[in-house]
């Protein structure tokens, strides 16, 4: 006999425990959290900061593709969640540096298991999107 759940049971469990605690999905918490750091550049800037503050500059070089607009609303967005802080330094013109909050820091141990992942997965994920289009509608 197996006392063991397996992962589908662990996240029934789970949920089962946050309907009983009155949670709903428009009130998920982990709805809540991945819609922050889903999003494009969230992961990518997350990272970036892991081994230490870094310059809006710095950061801007870091990911070539992303746009300069697009990066200040992913470290606001950073910013406003609790995972990064942004210390404005009085030199002239001012100098802006962004590091990992405690909250932040935090994060990193799941998303290296995340990043692991995705490494190990990618070419089967690639494979199935492939064979999933070669299907006939």
């Amino acid at each position: 006999m197996n006392d063991i759940p397996s992962p589908a049971e662990l996240v029934r469990n789970r949920l089962n425990d946050y309907k009983r605690l009155g949670f709903n999905p428009a009130d998920c918490p982990v709805r809540d959290v991945m819609d922050q750091i889903s999003g494009k550049w969230s992961m990518l800037m997350l990272l970036e900061l892991a081994s230490g503050p870094k310059r809006f500059g710095v950061l801007r070089r870091s990911v070539p593709d992303i746009s300069q607009r697009m990066l200040t609303q992913t470290l606001r967005e950073l910013q406003r969640g609790g995972y990064i802080s942004r210390t404005v330094f009085p030199t002239k013109p001012p100098s802006v540096e962004y590091q990992l909050t405690p909250l932040g820091q935090s994060f990193m141990k799941p998303l290296a298991m995340l990043v692991d992942w995705a490494e190990t997965n990618h070419d089967r994920i690639r494979q199935a999107r492939l064979d999933f289009e070669d299907q006939p509608a």
